[in-house]
């Protein structure tokens, strides 16, 4: 039998300041190819190219990435400031409205850093653009030289940084098997207040949220701040989170080959 389809979605990129182009980082294709056991599909984050409907009769599995830019403060009715930007309004128009469809038609769903973000958004939940600039918050977003510059050891900048306590009897602690865990650390914005279905599965030490599930979904409905993509194939926690989005979308997978027979 062939492998499930997930689908990844892109990101806007300019390249040499000029030419619009959509991009997936490769870590995020070789973790669900290696680690999940899918086929990798990318999809691009525009609403004039890509049909949500076709997309999901298509796919088996939705992957949200992370992403340079941020979730547009409109669509959680906060006032949008140069200093937040980059926005991507066509990937919110994509993710948006794919999140809930995901979750109503039981595709699978996986979402990382900016997709865990989306995941809060799109059940009415709202971000805070500087989590560092909450009291007694830490710095999440990525390791830095005292110049300013971004560190240029990916090792460093993908480093576990703090401890993720998940929820006792929550749907990833019993996935994991553990009460804590350990996670890297690179976003600026985080969630401030839960959207309705939003069910919290892990806080960081400060109280950052880091890990969610959508209540009652009718599939795999999984998110996490952290980039779960980074090292899959060494790192057991993140391993766990891809397989088990594999396990999920392989079901899925099977129950659309039944169904068509």
């Amino acid at each position: 039998m062939a492998r499930p389809v997930i689908g990844v979605i892109g990101n806007a990129r300019l390249i040499d300041n000029r030419f619009p182009a959509q991009i997936v980082g490769a870590n995020n294709m070789r973790a669900v190819a290696a680690v999940a056991g899918a086929l990798p599909l990318m999809f691009a984050a525009a609403p004039a190219i890509t049909d949500l409907g076709d997309l999901l009769d298509t796919v088996d599995g939705i992957l949200l990435t992370g992403g340079r830019a941020n979730v547009h403060p409109t669509r959680f009715n906060a006032t949008p400031c140069a200093a937040h930007e980059p926005y991507d309004e066509e990937r919110d128009a994509v993710a948006l409205p794919l999140i809930e469809a995901c979750v109503a038609r039981g595709v699978p769903l996986f979402g990382i850093c900016r997709g865990f973000q989306e995941m809060n958004v799109a059940f009415g939940g709202s971000l805070h653009p500087e989590i560092r600039n909450l009291p007694g918050r830490l710095n999440h977003r990525m390791p830095r030289l005292e110049n300013g510059e971004i560190h240029p050891d990916l090792e460093v900048i993908f480093a576990d940084r703090h401890d993720v306590r998940l929820t006792p009897g929550g749907a990833l602690a019993r996935l994991l098997e553990r009460a804590t865990i350990r996670v890297n650390s690179l976003h600026g914005q985080g969630i401030l207040e839960p959207g309705a279905r939003v069910v919290i599965e892990g806080v960081a030490e400060d109280e950052t949220i880091e890990a969610i599930r959508i209540e009652d979904a009718a599939g795999f409905a999984l998110g996490v701040q952290w980039h779960a993509e980074h090292d899959p194939a060494t790192n057991p926690i993140n391993r766990a989170l891809f397989e088990a989005f594999g396990a999920a979308a392989a079901a899925h997978h099977r129950a659309r080959a039944g169904g068509q027979r």
